[in-house]
């Protein structure tokens, strides 16, 4: 994972960084920074503007370490859902804030396991809508599909998700939150949508979160959270306390939530040698009994 060729975004290899405006450029917010594309920059990819790079290098002179966070938390989204499709048996997963597509894509990695896996993707983002064929590579004897759907609607989301007849919300689902809930502020109530979407999940299935946390540079996620909000992307980063709050009701997989480079690190799975501060970010897997 920490590999260069692991980090580009997928369509990426020919592609210049995007500082043309395309056609529905006020839709794909293209004169203001974008939080996932914002994230591609730190991962190393082309799916960003110059609006995004100057937001993600202020980003970075306040925390250079912010490409570590991005790369360990890339990691842990491929060490859980391999976990989830090797040792739990999960064959169907949703992938809510998807985000703009980097191979390996989630499917990528669930049917490498179990090649009739079922992955759905949502995500409110016209930029990932873009880039979506993507998403739709799967095995033949798998299925992936993709819905444009906003997660502060978690009703219509799960009923979006459920028209397309990917995955069958009868059978355990493996549901992906990574990277997500720091950008759900708590006006939008972002642990009434985790259990609104943990309630319609069938018994045997899993909820993966992970969360940008000011825990360890309380005044530098000040910082962060102040770039993002001035350019108009809602953030409110979480205290381990509150993020353990999202799996209220479930059953943590051991270790808990811990700092995800710490979640069931594998070898060649990310970057190691970091500290938590560097990190900066929890993670943890939950069963729903």
């Amino acid at each position: 994972m920490d590999r260069m060729d692991e980090r580009e975004t997928a369509g990426s290899e020919a592609a210049e960084p995007l500082d043309e405006p395309a056609a529905g450029a006020d839709r794909l917010r293209q004169d203001r920074p974008h939080s996932a594309r914002m994230y591609d920059y730190y991962l190393g990819g082309k799916t960003n503007y110059a609006v995004d790079r100057a937001a993600a290098e202020a980003v970075i002179r306040q925390f250079p370490a912010i490409r570590t966070t991005a790369r360990v938390n890339r990691a842990f989204v491929h060490r859980s859902a391999r976990f989830l499709a090797r040792e739990r048996g999960i064959t169907q997963f949703l992938d809510i804030g998807t985000g703009i597509p980097t191979a390996p894509n989630l499917h990528e990695v669930v049917q490498r396991e179990v090649p009739q896996a079922r992955v759905a993707y949502a995500d409110n983002d016209p930029i990932v809508l873009v880039y979506a064929d993507s998403l739709l590579g799967s095995s033949p004897e798998g299925r992936t599909d993709y819905v444009e759907a906003d997660v502060s609607e978690p009703d219509a989301l799960m009923a979006a998700v459920e028209a397309t007849g990917c995955l069958d919300f009868k059978r355990p689902v493996g549901l992906s939150m990574n990277a997500l809930l720091h950008f759900l502020p708590d006006d939008r109530d972002p642990y009434g949508v985790v259990a609104a979407l943990t309630d319609r999940l069938a018994p045997g299935s899993y909820l993966s979160l992970s969360h940008c946390t000011p825990d360890f540079a309380p005044e530098v996620w000040a910082q962060i959270v102040d770039i993002y909000v001035k350019g108009g992307t809602p953030t409110q980063v979480r205290t381990r306390e509150e993020v353990v709050r999202f799996f209220d009701g479930l059953v943590l997989e051991e270790p808990g939530v811990v700092v995800a480079h710490q979640w069931r690190p594998e070898p060649a799975s990310g970057p190691s040698l970091v500290t938590d501060a560097e990190v900066s970010l929890y993670a943890g897997v939950a069963r729903k009994e």
